[in-house]
């Protein structure tokens, strides 16, 4: 982590919040989303262009038009024309969206001894709240598991937990609302931090035991992609193998898998049954199947 000490907190306006964010010449994604005729629009531009007074002049229009306005959390790769992870060029930012009891999550960040103090907190409506913190050194695949574990902690949105994700930028009304709410963003530190500063417990299929451990054990893993299945078979056959409470392990992945199962319940368990019936499996092989104790542990990786 580096940070400077005298650092004093303040409010920032969209483009103060837009150069924090990111570097003059990293390209940044805008979002205007016009909820009453259901427009969606993307514009992807330099930052230090979105920073500009024509740019943001032509944001306060389209927001006055009824667009609500948001910014990609991290930069885009050069040459490229849309939002996807592989149009991602590094991981800058970590988030949460506290949209349910966004008092008392931040409440809970700001005491919490398992995360650093929060780069910038934004005011997105009355008693809700997105939270950032500045970070480098992250692979996607360790952003998105500490932004699962961080939702699941702090009771935030499990739907803003991708490195794709778009936030809102401060200082445009917030039209999700039925009274004009403008959006404030306060800047609370300067620091950047690393993996090894945040060390949330296991709450969440994706979410390592602590993070530092996670970072070492992701340097010997494969890095070909795993589909969201062979993620949750994966997780669940490490915490049958531990000893979790099977029940408690479906659990943790219906909640996770809520939003992109229709019946998460059913899902999970049949992940469940599949991982303990290969953990079953792997037991009844003979010691020849198997091989000595020392080569079982050299050739088990760990996921």
């Amino acid at each position: 982590m580096s940070t400077d000490s005298k650092f004093a907190p303040r409010s920032l306006t969209a483009s103060e919040y837009v150069r924090e964010l990111f570097g003059p010449e990293d390209n940044a994604a805008i979002l205007l989303r016009n909820r009453s005729t259901g427009h969606t629009s993307q514009s992807i531009a330099k930052a230090e262009t979105i920073a500009s007074t024509d740019f943001q002049s032509w944001l306060v229009a389209q927001n006055a038009s009824g667009s609500d306005v948001f910014v990609g959390m991290n930069p885009i790769k050069d040459g490229a024309h849309s939002r996807t992870k592989g149009d991602i060029k590094h991981i800058r930012h970590v988030y949460l969206d506290l949209d349910r009891k966004g008092d008392q999550s931040l409440e809970a960040i700001r005491n919490s001894t398992d995360v650093p103090p929060p780069n910038f907190v934004l005011d997105t409506s009355p008693g809700k709240h997105q939270v950032v913190w500045k970070v480098s050194g992250f692979s996607q695949d360790e952003a998105e598991s500490l932004l699962h574990s961080l939702a699941n902690k702090f009771d935030g949105d499990p739907a803003a937990t991708d490195s794709t994700r778009v936030l809102r930028l401060p200082g445009f009304a917030n039209y999700k609302l039925s009274e004009e709410f403008i959006v404030q963003a306060r800047q609370e530190t300067d620091a950047v931090y690393r993996l090894r500063d945040f060390t949330i417990d296991e709450g969440s299929p994706e979410a390592p035991r602590h993070f530092g451990e996670y970072q070492q054990r992701e340097r010997r893993m494969p890095s070909d992609h795993k589909s969201q299945s062979e993620h949750d078979w994966a997780y669940a056959k490490r915490a049958l193998a531990r000893g979790d409470d099977p029940e408690v392990v479906i659990q943790r992945i219906a909640d996770y898998r809520a939003d992109g199962k229709d019946d998460p319940n059913y899902y999970a368990r049949h992940t469940v049954v599949k991982a303990q019936a290969a953990l079953d499996s792997a037991t009844k092989k003979t010691p020849d199947e198997l091989g000595s104790k020392n080569e079982q542990t050299a050739v088990v990786p760990e996921h």
